[in-house]
């Protein structure tokens, strides 16, 4: 039995390179968000950059020094600024030519980088952890309960940081991986949110905020990211290569005012809990232009609910390199990236004091 396991998970995982090949361009060329708008300053910078984050906590350093205005006091003027439901939806958008930084999961930035061949460099964390697995608490008690017959389970698709979760659920606790896989229905986030809410899912495998959300729908938080991958490395500051190379006092002011926003964000969470509210709930509201932000602005993010998934992560700028490596490895390990590579390819450390 355990042999036939084998054989079909490495029929299935020599297709899965080809799919987020292919469901990367399709994000990229059918579903990326249109610009929400240029934001010019009076200041008067060496370049303006395009930036791109994630419509979650795991984005806090940017939402907070974008409030406060420290990316201007640093000389940048942005000429774009997007928000994405997604991180695999975010990393193709780096492959676009006005975008040149975002705030992104690690897991999609290795993607973007190995398989779609996107020249980006990471240049500081942001936090770690942030993912975690919620149930209902009445079917699931135990990992071992997600085999139980008739389980539904959520998770986002092929490729995205809580999949890769899901999967190393999988071996941690050797479930059996055909078993749970025939069962995932593959959703954004905030649709992850209301299948919840309307009884639909027995468990989900969510980013922070949202699976925090969803315990105000009664499931539970079983384990987290921290449970399952210790120093988990969850979301990171990456550019383009070419950012770097013709104007690296960009980068440095990158990097600067998220070492500040990053401080901030420890000393006052409450504060930077509403400061992220306030922004998200006007993108969720407005300046979305397709359906699957349309479906998480009917969803309200409250400051009690941002501060308490606040402190699920590990807000920090430190990186560490072998830790980046366990991921490319363990993303190889599953067949999302053909060939695994060096951490120090994708890695420019050089502007962290």
């Amino acid at each position: 039995m355990r042999a036939e396991r084998k054989l079909e998970r490495m029929e299935i995982r020599k297709r899965i390179p080809v799919l987020l090949v292919v469901t990367f361009f399709l994000s990229l060329f059918g579903l990326s968000p249109n610009s929400q708008g240029k934001e010019k300053t009076r200041h008067t910078p060496t370049k303006e950059i395009g930036m791109a984050v994630e419509f979650m906590d795991h984005a806090a350093c940017a939402y907070v020094a974008r409030d406060k205005g420290w990316f201007v006091e640093e000389g940048l003027t942005l000429s774009a600024y997007e928000s994405y439901v997604t991180g695999m939806a975010l990393a193709a958008a780096l492959a676009r030519g006005d975008i040149q930084v975002a705030y992104v999961c690690l897991v999609p930035a290795i993607n973007a980088y190995a398989n779609a061949k996107v020249p980006l460099k990471i240049i500081a964390g942001t936090h770690r952890y942030g993912y975690g697995l919620v149930v209902n608490p009445r079917k699931i008690k135990l990992i071992r309960d997600l085999e139980k017959p008739g389980i539904r389970i959520g998770s986002v698709r092929e490729g995205g940081a809580v999949d890769v979760l899901l999967h190393r659920v999988i071996d941690m606790y050797d479930l059996d991986e055909g078993m749970i896989l025939r069962r995932v229905k593959q959703m954004n986030p905030p649709k992850q949110i209301l299948a919840i809410k309307m009884g639909q899912l027995d468990a989900a495998f969510l980013p922070e905020q949202w699976a925090t959300m969803a315990e105000d729908f009664g499931l539970t938080m079983l384990l987290t990211g921290k449970d399952v991958w210790p120093e988990m490395q969850g979301s990171v500051l990456a550019v383009k290569e070419e950012l770097i190379r013709d104007d690296p006092e960009i980068a440095r002011g990158l990097v600067k005012a998220t070492q500040k926003a990053t401080d901030w964000v420890n000393e006052r969470p409450i504060e930077a809990a509403t400061i992220m509210a306030r922004q998200m709930s006007v993108t969720g509201e407005q300046l979305f232009p397709f359906k699957a932000a349309k479906v998480a602005a009917r969803l309200e993010i409250t400051p009690q609910v941002l501060l308490r998934s606040m402190a699920r992560l590990d807000y920090t700028t430190r990186i560490s390199p072998s830790t980046v490596q366990q991921a490319i490895d363990y993303i190889h390990h599953l067949g999302y990236i053909k060939k695994a590579f060096r951490a120090e390819d994708i890695l420019d450390l050089r502007f962290l004091r």
